[in-house]
């Protein structure tokens, strides 16, 4: 149980910023977007209020509930909202600071020391752009409840009995002339309740969907510890014990978290008032600088690295880590794109200080796990070093220069790239009809040739060693790893066409893994989709019609009539349409569905790749019996 104090929390430190009548008319610039992402965002405003109070040490229990009309509820037993009259609106601190968009105490910070939250718009945004709102209060030994509709309010505070207890529960139900769909996504919503609790130890967070009658409880005691273990579940540690170290320096609060495995991959993740630093910030180049540092002392120190070893950088250090960073900070500062670049530069020492000194002591507290690590980052560095001398090899044959295009590709007369696509196409036959059926002007295909290379299980030296990857990078111009440079892609679209089978369905997991791993960018910058090409081909006498799911050939079927004499083709491969046939259903842009590859959630697909392509059995096997009763349409 979470102690309480007693700081007062009243009328006079709710402060009133600006109004609400914006919200409705442009809800994308309050809340993101109409769509999915904006509708969850209204869950974790009203959540992070809640998480608010458990950071000011008030608050331990959060239920969140999605009830059967879809409506959904945050209970949480913290100090409740004031009720008082705030002296700047004239109405009940309550009605204040849910009709008044920015009005709330974490603008004070006597009543918040560090607030969380990405956008900060608060629950008065969510009250602007919901059907109902239904705010209840236990307050001074007191419940007490309001109404609100589409940001209106419609009842006065009215008390409607008596408690013991304290805390808010809202309850709202999404407008629908306002987002494109209004159904919760309880995967989501349960993705991101499991990292809150892990980012706030000892909080206990209860989500509930009654609409399928399935709950979840989290509840870490650990925290980020905890956290570490989660995201190595599927991959094989190198060591136990996980590194971890908490301290706080001028009211900044840092915790982390590290723990190696035998990846080839770094996967570390920031957050700063539990917001997902994606971008991250001085407190990531904190962190990064002292792990490079103490290592590197420690390493030097104890004899590990020779002198004719190769100098070990910090990408050497970083292979096969997992670590969370998680700063509490009072007045964080955002920059970045989509505002999740931390820029407080006096972070950068004070992560840099702790980090080094937790780094140093648990080295030389655990010398054999420190000989590992280092042993493993002296490994990283020799496949470094060799495929920097396979990259300098190519630039000399000038292999990745834009006159040295592979053989195989058939390139597109445009120049704009933003006018450009390339087809990555699997097998020769299929490359072949795409070839003959795409616009010459600006779709460039390129087939391979069977499975590329996993690059879950290989270094960047095998990796540039791959004819079929080597033909990849050097068609996109981008380059790879140091190279890298966006600016150079060749192409505004990456697109992966390969056939509907398993065979199919594992060459775009392959290539997918190539492109997460090690191009993050594309997809993050929305360049990576997939080709959706059809299922069936239907026809009677002159009515033709291409397919692309069991139920839309159902739907088909019931319209043209079951009783009359139909045709119907299953597609087993790409290769078995012409190029007519080819353009028609998958490759033009008037007709053809892409599906955008985007990077929703990098933890999840992080997880994903790992499971999928690593080297851990156990967890595939588990993810195939879990979902082999999903999978439609399988040619085996």
């Amino acid at each position: 149980m979470v102690e309480k104090n007693n700081n007062h929390y009243g009328a006079e430190q709710i402060q009133v910023l600006e109004g609400l009548e914006p919200v409705r008319k442009r809800p994308g610039m309050y809340i993101g977007s109409t769509g999915e992402r904006g509708l969850h965002q209204l869950v974790y405003e009203v959540v992070d209020n809640s998480i608010d109070e458990a950071l000011a040490g008030i608050c331990d229990t959060i239920y969140v509930t999605i009830n059967e009309d879809n409506s959904l509820v945050v209970e949480d037993n913290g100090r409740g909202i004031p009720i008082e009259k705030n002296e700047k609106t004239g109405k009940s601190t309550l009605e204040t600071v849910l009709t008044v968009l920015h009005a709330g105490g974490k603008f004070d910070n006597d009543a918040y020391k560090v607030s969380g939250g990405l956008h900060g718009v608060g629950v008065s945004c969510v009250n602007a752009l919901s059907d109902y709102l239904i705010a209840e209060v236990k307050w001074n030994g007191k419940i007490y409840r309001q109404k609100y509709s589409k940001g209106i309010t419609q009842t006065d505070v009215e008390c409607i009995g008596n408690t013991n207890k304290s805390g808010t529960t809202i309850q709202f139900l999404p407008d629908s002339t306002i987002f494109e769909k209004v159904d919760f996504n309880y995967t989501t919503i349960k993705h991101r309740m499991r990292e809150l609790a892990f980012l706030n130890k000892g909080i206990k967070i209860i989500l509930e969907d009654k609409r399928n009658n399935v709950r979840d409880e989290f509840h870490y005691e650990g925290g980020i510890k905890e956290f570490v273990h989660y995201l190595n579940n599927k991959k094989n540690p190198i060591h136990e014990e996980i590194i971890y170290a908490e301290g706080e320096k001028e009211k900044v609060i840092v915790e982390l978290s590290i723990q190696y495995t035998d990846s080839y991959s770094e996967s570390i993740y920031s957050f700063v008032n539990n917001i997902n630093t994606i971008e991250g910030g001085t407190h990531l180049v904190g962190f990064k600088t002292a792990l490079t540092r103490a290592m590197n002392d420690y390493a030097k120190k104890n004899n590990l690295i020779k002198e004719n070893d190769l100098s070990i950088t910090g990408e050497d250090i970083r292979e096969g880590i997992t670590a969370v960073l998680s700063i509490k900070i009072p007045n964080p500062q955002f920059e970045g794109q989509t505002k999740t670049k931390l820029g407080n530069s006096e972070v950068r020492g004070i992560v840099d200080n702790i980090t080094g000194e937790a780094i140093n002591i648990y080295c030389e507290e655990n010398p054999k796990i420190a000989k590992l690590i280092i042993e493993k980052t002296l490994r990283a560095a020799r496949a470094r070093d060799a495929a920097r001398k396979a990259r300098d090899l190519a630039r000399r044959k000038n292999v990745l220069d834009s006159m040295a295009l592979p053989g195989k590709l058939a390139d597109c007369s445009e120049r704009d790239p933003e006018l450009c696509e390339i087809y990555i196409v699997e097998g020769n036959s299929a490359g072949g009809s795409a070839k003959e059926g795409r616009d010459r002007r600006t779709q460039a295909i390129l087939p391979l040739r069977g499975k590329i290379l996993n690059v879950e299980k290989s270094r960047l030296d095998r990796i540039l060693n791959s004819e079929e990857i080597k033909n990849m990078i050097t068609a996109f111009g981008c380059g790879i790893g140091e190279d890298f440079n966006i600016q150079k892609l060749r192409y505004g679209k990456i697109i992966i066409m390969t056939d509907a089978d398993v065979d199919g369905a594992h060459i775009r997991t392959l290539l997918l893994t190539f492109f997460y791993r090690y191009m993050p960018e594309l997809i993050r910058e929305g360049h990576i989709y997939a080709a959706q090409p059809p299922l069936y081909r239907v026809k009677k006498g002159k009515f033709e019609e291409y397919v692309y799911s069991d139920e839309e050939l159902n739907k088909v079927l019931n319209e043209i009539g079951r009783d009359n004499k139909y045709e119907i083709q299953r597609y087993k491969g790409l290769g078995e349409m012409d190029p007519v046939q080819l353009w028609d259903t998958t490759m033009n842009p008037a007709d053809r569905i892409l599906l955008k590859i985007n990077e929703e959630d990098i933890m999840e697909a992080d997880e994903t790749f790992s499971m999928l392509m690593g080297d851990k059995v156990a967890p595939r096997r588990e993810f195939i019996e879990q979902n082999a009763k999903y999978v439609k349409n399988l040619d085996i």
